[in-house]
């Protein structure tokens, strides 16, 4: 029945929990808010301590001889992609009498294209007059490279026009020269070879005469484009401002650190597999959540609510050790001043009825060091419990963190309630708590959850657990007495604390 249980469970299980990570990221909002504020900080003192360098823009309107309607802006990415060479780097720094390398000064300019034919050029310099000449200088250096290359583009397609119109006229001299040569006659054939000259030679005059009207139609474009390729704004200093320049990298920073944050709490959440969620608890204890308790006092309108939840907490425990027949423990998982706390208050609601006395088995001096007020509970440690009095009523508080000595939990209480913080124990060290208390035979009552998620919604009960659940305990109880079947308690047998460790102690 356990095995086919557990096989359920484990295919109910979602193989990545959504709900889990954006709980325990919101719950690490310390971690993401601080890194986008030190990305806010960063951005805003690198505007300060490391300000932009003066620079100049300037605009040039670029013609081109295959401009269409239609294009898609590849003759202008062209443009960029040749201001961006060491041709014309060079031809500036040489018209500014600069040794500055070429690949050097490349590093200070950059171009973009703003449309199909204009093209915008920041260049930026020591100073603000030095970015202009040199704004100047490339935009003179492109213009110049441009109109070249537009002149020996129209330069060899006409000569290639004239060379092809020179090489029909060769022909075309054949053709007349055969026509001239041939005698007048009336022969049928002479007379059909005659037409057929006379037909070749207006077909090579007709394309003489397309050569030379596409050669000239060749040069005649050049001027056009010549003219139409300038500098449409003149170079200008562009106007730095401190306070935005501050502003804009202040932003950028801070996304960039809230991104980054978010990231790194995503991932540390994923790699610790903290549960905070009540159902992970309850489950990976295997008990039901029976209390919560925020982890500080809160806002001033919710300490009234806190001190109600405590109250109440106080009240159900207090009712579970009274008809308990076996000693009750509170065992603590990161929250060691809480659980003496609960401690203490449930001490002095059973102090109406009896003597109580506090087993002190914390590792810290949340109670050995406080300072008793009239009407507080007597705390002794582990040492000293041999020493009670068997009218006394014992409870113990002791921790099941990493190092604990887990023979010596059974002393403090023969039934527990886990005090757990969400979010700080693994899942495997749950798993660990549950598997040693299992093996001391100290069923788990149930579980007090310190510092839960406000938002959670999830259900902390585990309703196939009666026989450790709050609610299963009179059946439990009647049960026993009807067998006689009353576990006696054993004498205190304590032993030497362990210091903490990440380590099982076994």
């Amino acid at each position: 029945m356990t095995t086919s249980t557990t096989s359920e469970s484990s295919a109910a299980a979602p193989l990545f929990d959504l709900q889990g990570l954006v709980v325990a990221v919101r719950r690490r909002r310390r971690l993401w808010c601080s890194m986008a504020l030190l990305g806010l900080l960063v951005g805003a003192a690198m505007a300060v301590l490391m300000p932009p360098p003066p620079t100049a823009v300037t605009k040039v309107l670029v013609a081109h001889q295959e401009d269409q309607p239609n294009d898609t802006g590849t003759l202008i990415r062209t443009d960029v992609a040749l201001l961006g060479t060491s041709r014309i780097a060079g031809q500036a720094l040489r018209s500014l009498k600069s040794r500055e390398k070429p690949e050097d000064f490349m590093r200070d300019y950059r171009g973009t294209g703003l449309t199909n034919n204009l093209l915008r050029i920041d260049v930026t310099g020591a100073s603000d007059a030095e970015a202009v000449a040199r704004a100047k200088a490339l935009a003179d250096a492109f213009v110049a490279d441009h109109v070249r290359r537009m002149r020996e583009t129209a330069k060899a397609e006409s000569k290639a026009l004239l060379d092809q119109r020179d090489r029909v006229r060769d022909e075309l001299t054949k053709v007349n020269k055969a026509i001239g040569d041939r005698s007048p006659g009336s022969d049928p054939e002479a007379s059909a070879s005659t037409e057929s000259l006379f037909a070749r030679r207006a077909e090579l005059n007709s394309r003489i005469a397309d050569f030379d009207q596409r050669a000239a139609e060749a040069r005649t474009g050049t001027p056009r484009i010549i003219a139409g390729t300038q500098i449409v704004d003149a170079p200008r200093v562009v106007p730095q401002s401190l306070p935005r320049a501050a502003a804009t990298n202040a932003a950028i920073g801070l996304v960039l650190g809230l991104a980054l944050g978010l990231a790194v709490a995503a991932v540390g959440t994923v790699v610790a597999d903290r549960p905070v969620l009540r159902r992970e608890i309850a489950a990976n204890l295997g008990a039901s959540v029976i209390a919560e308790l925020p982890r500080r006092s809160g806002k001033p309108w919710q300490r009234r609510r806190t001190r109600a939840a405590r109250e109440r907490l106080t009240t159900t425990l207090s009712r579970t050790v009274r008809g308990s027949a076996e000693p009750v423990s509170l065992l603590e998982l990161g929250c060691a001043r809480g659980t003496s706390v609960i401690a203490l208050d449930l001490a002095r609601a059973l102090a109406a009825e009896g003597p109580v006395v506090i087993i002190d088995g914390l590792p810290g001096p949340q109670l050995a060091s406080r300072r008793p007020k009239p009407g507080d509970p007597a705390v002794v440690s582990g040492e000293h419990a041999a020493a009670m009095s068997r009218q006394e009523r014992r409870l113990g508080v002791g921790s099941v963190a990493p190092g604990t000595a887990w023979t010596d939990l059974q002393y403090l209480g023969t039934r527990t309630v886990l005090v757990v913080r969400a979010g700080h124990g693994s899942a495997a060290w749950l798993h660990t708590v549950a598997r040693q208390l299992a093996d001391q035979r100290i069923p788990v009552i149930g579980v007090v959850l310190i510092d839960p998620d406000p938002r959670d919604r999830t259900d902390g009960t585990l309703w196939d657990g009666l026989h450790i659940a709050l609610r299963g305990q009179s059946e439990r109880l009647a049960r026993r007495h009807e067998t006689g079947q009353l576990r006696t308690e054993r004498p205190p047998m304590w032993a030497a604390r362990v210091p903490d460790s990440d380590q099982e102690a076994r």
